[in-house]
């Protein structure tokens, strides 16, 4: 099923197209407005016949902050009005108002928890005050003004995070991205709290056991990057870089934190991106928040980044991949500032544009500012590998689709809009070439700050920037769904190319050619070394494209027609390249194209062309020679993946699983013993993933107890916990008694996350069944971060049998369960619960679900669609065994 198509999403941007027009038009004349549906969302539609009627908007906030369950607020809201015939409506969440005042006037509230309703006779043609003075409870599921209790020390802790539309869960405001607004804010909040927002405090005032915190006016934001964050934090600063630093913290996990790397990294990212941009950075100083429960990896709130504390703590040394994250986060977050937070788009469907330049920039920042030069090769094997699956599911979707309500906000934010969208502007960038592409960045920052752009804007000055039309470009890549796949034809004379020849191919249901520049690299064997004899830029497009330029050059062993990954494209290797690479991977001396080469063989897999056995043994055979910390990476998560397909397919006592599973034992503990460093913790990482065996449990537990020591092994608290549920998973003898003890070491809030994801991981029935109801109760007393923790552990690749003893119970609540959660809590819940166990039976369970629960929300159906996709692959799979 198609979730786009083609012809309803052209009259859709058309519609909306001559709608905004209309509606940006300078005439007098009256509008008329149709009344806003009365629901929580607001539609595109209303958003821009609103932004029609409101301009010069200023929002002066006062908080009444404490720890309790509540706070208080009053809005005061100074706007233009273009019109007063009609209402107007402002957005608060769920709040208890206790005064409305509309220019002076006190007005009786007409409020459905979603939005009030200004009555138009007491609203001004021109100049308007309103006044909104409320109470509300915090959130406690990441959105709005998020309320969290530390465990440790009874210790409060706020923050904020509007995006896509949840500002109006902390304040009343018109909750939409193009009425850009200015702020200004004062804060009550006990003595001991530190107050955080886009703006450096002004003034604190001591009144009492309280402190008043004033801040002067904001530049023009729109809502979701403003922010508000407060608590007894702990604060590190540096006023060493061009702008004062500050880094905040919960107290009780101050000491996991390194405060050098990310002042360091920061600073770098400064430097890096006013260079880059030719922009100055927009606002006056840069925090860093780390907050608990955090829905994502973090949030580009103005010069108020919130990160999610999961990601970024750590009991001993950051690891090399984790520290190489938290640049890459960082950098991410840091060019919003810019692209996003000084520029922004004017509605939800922009949202990928501001994403995918983020994910873009965040690499090349990581790889030309930092020590991780091989950020590029981490992009490769991470997030573009996510889009190239994301783009072969029956879910892909354009890069820019419509949005026609805030309800459909992130329907569509997936590895597409990240990093498909990163890919399709690095390849912009080698087709239009580097300095003209920067230019154009340049001119489309300077252009559009402090203001509203569309896509159009951007492309404009792109165009204009390298003088050539990007209407074909546009059509081609953010418009149309798929990946397309090339491949290379050639014919060897006396031992050189005769003829060579580019072609591209289509999947049937999407069947866009691309114009695309990429690098032929041509490869021959010479000793033990796989080098390379020819590199070739080449623009190619349509079906076919010949290369004359290759007419004559030495008869190559390896041709690859995607060299350093210039293009978004798969590539399907001719015959005597599989058959190079298959033997010769380790000869490769480019590590980039060696990544290229283990990805190429693994997607043969996925694409039923190499059978699972047979990758494994290449896998096994030639991993032990791989020094490489990412490859090493990329090629133990492909042994992970390999895992969890023979424990669905076959379970524990199979006899090929149980063989394999050995030997991937043996081959994560020896490696482990010889290896250093980080590739050593990669190594053991792997052997704690994979172990199943009583032999390797046993082990497991002996590292855990300290009884066998692993010279550079640090087996910190993160560690501990991930050993014990490895242990619980596979019942080793008084697992269970394991955890309890450890918690009573560690009662933190990550302590408490990781003892239920521990619990919940056992094959015991009756634990499964406990969890499944305190997961699927409504109004559950624990927060969503607990029953995420338990949704992630319930139902494991080894637990089909468990799994189905409560599948057919959670497909058939599945409607109801959707209906009854936000977004939030069903993109987890239908990540981990639909069950799909890759048997015939539970294919045709997930068709008949998808066939006939037609009421689902969109991003569950997607969640349905993907688990049917994922589960008929996972048959393929075992159906292309050549296994005895």
């Amino acid at each position: 099923m198609n979730l786009f198509r083609p012809v309803a999403y052209s009259f859709f941007v058309l519609l909306l197209s001559a709608c905004q027009s209309s509606y940006n038009s300078k005439s007098e004349k009256t509008t008329t407005v149709p009344p806003r549906a009365e629901d929580a969302y607001l539609s595109q539609e209303q958003a821009y016949l609103r932004s029609s009627r409101v301009s010069d908007v200023h929002y002066n906030l006062q908080f009444t902050l404490s720890e309790s369950s509540q706070f208080s607020a009053t809005s005061v809201i100074d706007f233009s009005l273009k019109d007063n015939s009609t209402p107007l409506t402002v957005d608060l969440n769920d709040a208890e108002i206790n005064a409305l005042m509309v220019n002076g006037k006190s007005v009786k509230p007409t409020y459905n928890k979603w939005f009030i309703t200004l009555p138009a006779k007491s609203l001004n043609k021109g100049k308007n005050i309103v006044s909104i003075s409320f109470t509300r409870e915090h959130s406690t599921d990441g959105e709005g003004l998020h309320r969290f209790k530390d465990p440790v020390d009874d210790k409060v802790y706020l923050y904020s995070h509007f995006e896509p539309a949840a500002a109006q869960q902390m304040f009343a405001l018109f909750d939409q991205p193009d009425l850009k607004a200015t702020y200004t804010m004062s804060v009550s909040a006990p003595a001991d709290w530190s107050v955080i927002t886009a703006m450096k405090e002004s003034r604190v005032e001591e009144k009492g056991q309280l402190k008043v915190w004033h801040f002067d006016e904001t530049p023009k934001l729109s809502p979701y990057n403003f922010s508000l964050h407060a608590g007894p934090y702990k604060v590190w600063e540096d006023n060493n870089a061009k702008y004062p630093l500050r880094l905040f913290v919960r107290q009780s996990v101050a000491k996991q934190i390194k405060p050098s790397d990310w002042f360091k990294y920061t600073t770098q990212g400064l430097t890096f991106f006013e260079n880059y941009y030719g922009v100055d950075y927009p606002f006056t100083k840069y925090d860093q928040v780390l907050v608990p429960d955090f829905l994502y990896g973090a949030m580009e709130n103005a010069a108020a980044i919130t990160f999610a504390e999961g990601s970024f703590l750590t009991n001993g040394e950051m690891s090399k991949s984790k520290r190489e994250r938290l640049a890459n986060v960082i950098m991410h977050e840091m060019a919003h500032q810019w692209f996003g937070n000084l520029v922004t788009m004017k509605w939800w469907n922009g949202l990928w544009l501001n994403e995918s330049f983020a994910a873009f920039m965040a690499t090349l920042a990581t790889a030309e500012a930092t020590e991780f030069t091989a950020a590029w090769r981490s992009f490769y094997t991470g997030g573009k590998q996510a889009a190239y699956r994301a783009d072969q599911s029956v879910t892909t979707h354009p890069i820019e689709v419509a949005i026609p309500s805030t309800a459909n906000a992130f329907d569509n934010i997936d590895a597409i809009t990240y990093s498909k969208g990163a890919s399709a502007l690095n390849q912009l960038r080698h087709l239009l070439g580097k300095d003209t592409f920067r230019k154009g960045i340049h001119q489309y920052l300077s252009e559009n700050a402090y203001k509203n752009a569309v896509l159009d804007d951007f492309i404009a000055s792109l165009a204009k920037a390298s003088n050539r039309s990007l209407d074909t470009w546009k059509d081609q890549w953010l418009y149309k769904a798929g990946v397309n796949t090339i491949n290379v034809n050639f014919e060897c004379v006396n031992n050189v190319i005769s003829s060579f020849e580019i072609e591209q191919s289509t999947d049937i249901k999407f069947p866009t050619l691309r114009e695309q520049k990429i690098q032929l690299a041509l490869f021959n064997i010479k000793g033990d070394k796989l080098k390379q004899t020819k590199a070739l830029p080449y623009i190619y497009k349509g079906q076919t494209t010949q290369v004359n330029e290759l007419k004559g050059v030495q008869c190559p062993d390896l041709v690859y027609p995607n060299y350093e990954d210039w293009g978004f494209v798969k590539v399907q290797l001719d015959k005597a390249s599989f058959k190079t690479a298959k033997q010769h991977v380790n000869k490769v001396e480019d590590p980039l194209l060696r990544s290229m080469l283990w990805q190429s063989l693994w997607d043969s897999v996925r694409d039923g062309q190499l059978s699972l056995n047979e990758y494994l043994d290449v896998a096994v055979n030639n991993i032990s020679a791989e020094s490489d910390y990412t490859i090493l990476g990329q090629v133990i998560s492909q042994l992970e993946t390999s895992k969890t397909y023979l424990n669905k397919m076959y379970g524990l006592n199979n006899a090929y699983a149980k063989e394999m599973t050995q030997k991937l034992e043996e081959l994560a503990w020896a490696n482990t013993i010889k290896s250093s460093g980080s590739n050593m913790r990669r190594w053991f990482e792997a052997y704690r993933t994979i172990t199943s065996s009583a032999s390797s449990l046993s082990n497991l537990y002996t590292v855990l107890k300290g009884d066998e020591v692993i010279d550079g092994l640090v087996v910190n608290q993160d560690l501990r916990w991930d050993i014990i549920a490895q242990l619980n998973r596979y019942q080793y003898p008084n697992a269970d008694k394991l955890i309890t003890a450890e918690l009573e070491k560690d009662s933190s809030d990550t302590g408490l996350k990781s003892a239920i994801y521990a619990e919940v991981i056992a094959p015991d029935e009756a634990i499964k069944t406990r969890w499944l109801a305190k997961i699927q109760q409504n109004d559950s007393e624990l927060p969503f971060s607990k029953l995420r923790s338990a949704m992630t552990a319930l139902y494991t690749s080894d637990q089909n049998s468990l799994d189905e003893k409560t599948a057919d119970q959670r497909i058939n609540s599945l409607a109801s369960i959707d209906a009854a959660n936000d977004h939030t809590f069903m993109r987890s819940y239908g990540r981990y619960l639909i069950p799909a166990n890759c048997t015939s039976q539970s294919v045709k369970r997930l068709q008949k679900a998808a066939d006939t629960l037609t009421e689902l929300s969109s991003g569950t159906k997607r969640s349905l669609l993907v688990a049917l996709q994922s589960d008929e692959r996972c048959l393929m799979i075992k159906n292309k065994m050549t296994i005895k």
